[in-house]
């Protein structure tokens, strides 16, 4: 039995970055082996083990074998005969594919067979074989690599095999769960922009996530998009969210803000009158395709319908505050607004030369529901009930306090 380092753990120690978690693969190795030792079984579809003491997982060697369409379409073998190399060789990236002994140090115990070292040093993500079209989630990987490792690029014949397989189909065959778990990785990672730019370069975009795809080449007003293009827009959203440090669900909410736009009538461009209804409706629509978690769509659905409002909210009344207020859902659920804020402050400063301009409208609007907060409803359900009214009528005692204590605060700022 020979154990050995693989995967993210070599390849980040060798870029001279923080290493979490380890990957060991065993060669020469049968499961009855590894259960004698006191590892336990987790692997559903292939032979892995958890370490008794670090929990950490080792995987047997192993080979695939294609057999049908999709990520789950092969058949793995994990046998003693499986070689290092011939269980590297199925991997994605070169700079995936090196092997360590547990103690290396420098050049020493590195197995390398398919040249990731220099890969790493060349800032390239190449596949390491053919075999690399068998599996259509690769090219989100790659795409999502592409974003965390913004100096790298896709090697040319990487890129060529990723459109093929678009072309073949397959990207058509990846299934909801592995389009979510590596998109939310992506939209994680340091440049989400850059997956998006791979994704459209090899045409899985188009596949994936149409809606967004269609964004490109649509204009938007000038004056308040020097930018222009609803693409090059929305990726600098998502840029100015990682910049940010926004969680998933605001970075969700950014990528579908604009949805509507790319189904503006094309008479009345650049102007986009009613787009917020319609990212609504498409957005519903992708969460449910994709099977979005549920607090990324609730909060994507209040931003894609209400983005436009909270920007102009610096123009609204009292009331008109209250009702937007009302419509976030923020009263019930006031930490969320934190979050519907970021994602329109990230809306409003991911804009050509807007980068570094203010957001009055998050203060604003966090303070319009502290005073929202200061009205005791109690006390006014307590007076309404000793005047015998009831149901409806003291919700709008209730709402009408709410826009009286707005109303004072904003004769405040008047002052």
């Amino acid at each position: 039995m020979q154990i050995y380092m693989v995967g993210g753990a070599v390849r980040d120690r060798l870029l001279g970055r923080p290493v979490n978690d380890h990957d060991w693969v065993v060669v020469g190795a049968r499961p009855e082996d590894m259960v004698a030792r006191g590892f336990v079984p987790v692997g559903r579809d292939f032979p892995v083990f958890l370490h008794p003491e670090t929990h950490e997982e080792y995987a047997l060697a192993r080979t695939e074998r294609k057999s049908g369409r999709g990520y789950r379409g092969f058949v793995v073998q994990a046998s003693p005969d499986v070689t290092l190399e011939e269980d590297l060789s199925r991997r994605d990236l070169t700079i995936n594919a090196i092997a360590a002994s547990a103690d290396w140090i420098g050049a020493e115990g590195l197995f390398d067979p398919y040249g990731g070292a220099r890969d790493l040093e060349r800032r390239v993500l190449r596949h390491v074989t053919d075999a690399f079209r068998e599996d259509p989630v690769r090219i989100l990987r790659v795409a999502r690599f592409a974003a965390r490792f913004t100096d790298f690029t896709v090697a040319p014949e990487t890129m060529a095999l990723m459109r093929e397989m678009v072309q073949a189909g397959e990207a058509n065959h990846l299934v909801a769960e592995r389009v979510w778990q590596e998109l939310s990785r992506g939209l994680m990672e340091e440049k989400p922009s850059r997956m998006f730019d791979v994704l459209r370069a090899c045409g899985a975009l188009a596949v994936v996530l149409p809606e967004v795809e269609r964004l490109w080449g649509v204009p938007q007003r000038p004056e308040h998009h020097p930018e222009v293009d609803t693409g090059v827009h929305l990726m600098m959203v998502l840029d100015m969210a990682a910049r940010l440090s926004a969680p998933l669900a605001v970075r969700f909410a950014c990528l579908t803000h604009d949805l509507g736009k790319g189904t503006t009538p094309a008479d009345v461009l650049p102007r986009h009158i009613g787009h917020e209804q319609r990212s609504g409706k498409l957005l519903k629509a992708v969460a449910e395709r994709l099977r979005v978690p549920v607090d990324c769509r609730e909060l994507a659905d209040v931003v894609a319908r209400e983005h436009g409002n909270i920007h102009r909210s610096g123009e609204l009344g009292a009331a008109a505050l209250v009702r937007l207020l009302e419509r976030c859902d923020a009263i019930r659920k006031p930490a969320r607004l934190d979050d519907i804020l970021l994602a329109c402050e990230c809306d409003a400063r991911g804009r050509l030369g807007f980068e570094d301009a203010p957001y009055p409208q998050r203060a604003r609007l966090n303070a319009a529901l502290a005073a929202v907060q200061s009205v005791a409803t109690s006390v006014i359900a307590a007076c309404a009930a000793s005047m015998g009214v009831t149901g409806q009528k003291v919700g709008e005692m209730i709402h009408a306090a709410r826009v009286q204590a707005v109303a004072d605060w904003l004769a405040t700022l008047a002052d």
